[in-house]
């Protein structure tokens, strides 16, 4: 049998062009924040019940899961106390220039821990002072933590007025909640590079983004972040709107509650509140 040259050139070409439309459709289903996995790794796993798309009123809502949990991160402090009642921390009392007293500092990932101070501010929402984040490491998945070292929450609504001030690579701020160590806790953020809001869950130090929801976030402007969880149940708001709701049962002791932030971002916050919402 004799094989024509312009059939294998043809066979070729054909193998380049399937390759090609390969490596696009590869690209094309990735996130935009390329650190994370994705949300439709974490939709599948059997704790997480991942929401359906937004509509026009910037909810997302998911239905229960009725399957098993995924295997247990480590569960936090044996011993910590846990708090009935409301607990705000406004950074009033603390020394300017200095971290706060009562805080902890972690990052999940690569580069430099952080620099966490208290700064007077003109414009907080409880003056005179905010917690500030300054550290400019551009390190793009280095995440800076900072938690309360007590109390404890296990159902709770936590919130906190932030203001994202700079950054090249993110302007991020966010809150944790169920935190057991830098490498394993709840996670809501918003974004001003990216005009979305996020919710996570932060296992084994790997973020996993569950569900975006694309909303303006203003540099430079006092937002309010908000997430409150019942048992598995998970709503977050943003500015007083209800953005993202899911069902996740990877965490179930309690933790504590702190604010974060993402890579070079300079972030304020000011008012972290943290209510009991069990029984």
């Amino acid at each position: 049998m004799t094989v024509r040259p312009s059939t294998v050139a043809l066979a070729l070409l054909a193998s380049v062009v399937l390759a090609a439309c390969a490596r696009d459709q590869k690209s094309s289903a990735q996130d935009d924040d390329d650190d994370d996995d994705s949300a439709r790794s974490a939709a599948a796993s059997p704790s997480t019940a991942a929401a359906q798309p937004a509509d026009s009123s910037h909810l997302v809502t998911a239905p229960r899961s009725t399957a098993g949990a995924a295997a247990p991160a480590p569960q936090g402090a044996p011993g910590a106390p846990t708090q009935t009642g409301t607990t705000t921390w406004t950074f009033d009392s603390s020394q300017v220039g200095s971290p706060p007293s009562g805080f902890s500092f972690g990052r999940t990932g690569k580069g430099r821990l952080g620099t966490w101070v208290v700064r007077a501010a003109p414009d907080a929402p409880s003056a005179p002072n905010v917690l500030a984040q300054e550290d400019n490491d551009n390190t793009d998945y280095r995440f800076p933590v900072a938690v309360a070292d007590a109390p404890s929450f296990r159902d709770v609504s936590v919130s906190v007025r932030c203001k994202p001030v700079s950054g090249r690579v993110d302007q991020a701020c966010g809150i944790v909640w169920r935190y057991q160590d830098e490498n394993n806790y709840y996670l809501t953020r918003a974004n001003a590079l990216e005009d979305n809001v996020c919710w996570y869950y932060v296992q084994n130090g790997r973020r996993v983004e569950v569900k975006r929801v694309h909303v303006r976030v203003a540099s430079g402007v006092w937002h309010s972040l908000r997430a409150d969880m019942r048992s598995d149940h998970v709503e977050v708001y943003f500015n007083d709107k209800k953005l993202i709701d899911v069902h996740d049962s990877r965490f179930t002791a309690p933790g504590r509650v702190g604010v974060w932030t993402k890579a070079d971002s300079r972030t304020l916050f000011d008012n972290l509140t943290a209510t009991n919402l069990g029984s």
